[in-house]
């Protein structure tokens, strides 16, 4: 079968001997689980046995599995092995609280979580779904039969929009396997070895990137896994040096850090050949590269887009320190385009339409977004991906990042949307009015911003910071850690429309204003992860 599971399976049957994952004792160490190897075959043997168990509870096509396990190797071998079965898996982000849960599961119609302990009670709080923990029997479900193939949906990624409602991009089978091969078969400064590769990852497992690229992307090459709990900077070498890593992949965030520790002479003591991710700080990309002896690929992709448009860097001239993120090859087309639709010259800003050239332009693309038929046509109008990031192209076909057009928040890595901040907000009893913007990080890239009308004006400096935190405080029982306001200032309006709808460009002036007056809050150190 054209499935995840059977690319699964044919890795492990033809280099059973090789390691699929490794756990370090440091992840191992937070997570309370082994550290050391787990070889493809005790691997396939533990898959096996999931899926026996999975098909007697009843599950099969058509049944959604949640999943919150953080970066555990559970997470891979309970969604081979329902895989197999034709359900899919909706990966849940263990940051989310009460509010964010609620929808996730009902729009996702989950028929059961799979998640660690400690989120149950959350969990069964938010929604109707039976919850369980790893090591326990699936619990019966109403029994699905039905044809399994590359169409057959594997997993439901949600990603953030500009409507306030986070969107669930459906995605085949096809989807994952085109990004198998799409890295496999890349080449350049990005060529796997086919003896296998060591790919370490700090992302996250819930995201399109280690789901799709890094877990796939060594299953092609039945090549080992390495995945970190979370980007430690004062751990990274050590565990990149100890795992023997070739392939490191990272976000934006990550350079600068480790470029702020001291140089040593063991800084280019470590195995790898190149890292893969995006949003390197410019100015640092040549010097990294310098300092640590390899390459850092810039890519570009988005969840809805997967392989079936992904352009990466992976061949010269890279263009170090521009931006760039590199051409597109094989049958990958773009557009770039002005507000009217019409294409621009190159070198002018526009915005990135993308599809695959030839009979199906949405070949390894999402298939669309769930119950939202009005949106996926709007993103494909005109048989084009609208990407909603702006971005020229040179002479010679590469193309550079230059902005997004969506109202969306980039912090380390996560896509925040502006409205869903202030849908949350608005439900805290001292707000009136509020308006949520992004401004500018040292570290972060973006860190969220709130414009505030509170019910009743704090009287004193000591007053507006109370209830700033107050604020934060409640709102981290709300939303994501990282979607609270790292930034506030209680204003007399925000600025609206005639329609009492929020005008964007006035209230980038209206936080720049705050910013130069000192009124804002800085209420940064107070976004911690909350555990349950």
């Amino acid at each position: 079968m054209n499935t995840v599971a059977a690319l699964f399976r044919a890795a492990a049957t033809a280099h059973p001997e090789r390691p699929w994952m490794q756990v370090l004792p440091g992840t191992a160490a937070v997570y309370g689980i082994a550290p050391g190897e787990i070889s493809y075959a005790a691997a396939l043997a533990e898959v096996a046995a999931l899926q026996a168990a999975y098909q007697a509870a009843g599950f099969g096509p058509g049944h959604r599995l949640g999943l919150l396990l953080e970066n555990r190797p559970e997470f891979l071998l309970h969604w081979f092995a329902v895989n197999a079965l034709g359900v899919s898996v909706v990966p849940i982000n263990p940051d989310l609280r009460a509010a964010e849960l609620e929808y996730l599961i009902a729009h996702s119609e989950v028929a059961a979580i799979l998640a660690i302990a400690p989120r149950h009670a959350l969990l069964r709080a938010a929604g109707h779904a039976p919850v369980f923990a790893p090591g326990d029997a699936p619990p019966p479900v109403a029994p699905r039969t039905g044809q399994i193939d590359g169409d057959t949906e594997a997993a439901l990624l949600y990603t953030s929009g500009t409507t306030g409602r986070p969107k669930g991009c459906v995605l085949g089978n096809r989807y994952f396997r085109e990004a198998a091969r799409w890295y496999r078969d890349t080449g350049g400064l990005m060529a796997l070895r086919p003896e296998g590769e060591r790919m370490l990852t700090p992302l996250p497992l819930f995201h399109m990137n280690a789901m799709a690229y890094s877990a796939m992307a060594m299953l092609a090459t039945a090549g080992c896994l390495i995945v970190l709990d979370r980007f430690h900077p004062s751990s990274w070498w050590s565990d990149v040096r100890a795992s023997r890593a070739t392939v490191v992949h990272y976000l934006g965030v990550m350079p600068p850090m480790l470029m702020g520790a001291a140089a040593s002479a063991d800084d280019t003591a470590h195995q790898v050949r190149f890292g893969f991710g995006a949003g390197v700080d410019r100015g640092l990309h040549a010097a990294f590269e310098a300092r640590f002896g390899f390459p850092l690929i810039e890519a570009w992709a988005m969840t809805e887009t997967g392989a079936g448009a992904v352009i990466a860097a992976s061949h010269e001239p890279r263009h170090v320190g521009t931006g760039c993120f590199g051409r597109p090859q094989g049958d990958v087309a773009v557009r770039i385009v002005a507000e009217d639709g019409s294409d621009v010259a190159p070198g002018t800003a526009g915005e990135l339409l993308v599809r695959r050239s030839g009979a199906d332009p949405r070949a390894g693309f999402f298939q669309c977004y769930l119950k939202d038929p009005e949106a996926t046509a709007q993103a494909w109008q005109g048989g084009w991906f609208h990407t909603g990031d702006v971005v020229r192209q040179g002479e010679d076909g590469a193309l550079y990042f230059l902005d997004r057009k969506k109202n969306v928040i980039r912090r380390s890595g996560e896509n925040i949307a502006a409205v869903e901040v202030e849908s949350a907000l608005l439900r805290h009893p001292g707000i009136a009015q509020v308006a949520v913007a992004a401004v500018p990080d040292a570290v972060r890239g973006d860190e969220v911003f709130a414009c505030i009308v509170p019910r009743t004006q704090p009287p004193t400096q000591a007053a507006r910071a109370a209830l700033a935190s107050e604020i934060v405080t409640w709102c981290l029982g709300q939303l994501a850690y990282y979607k609270a306001p790292g930034h506030i200032a209680f204003v007399a309006a925000v600025p609206l429309t005639a329609t009492q709808k929020i005008q964007r460009g006035a209230l980038a002036a209206l936080v720049n204003d705050a910013m130069r007056s000192g009124e804002v809050i800085d209420t940064r150190a107070l976004k911690r992860r909350v555990t349950a």
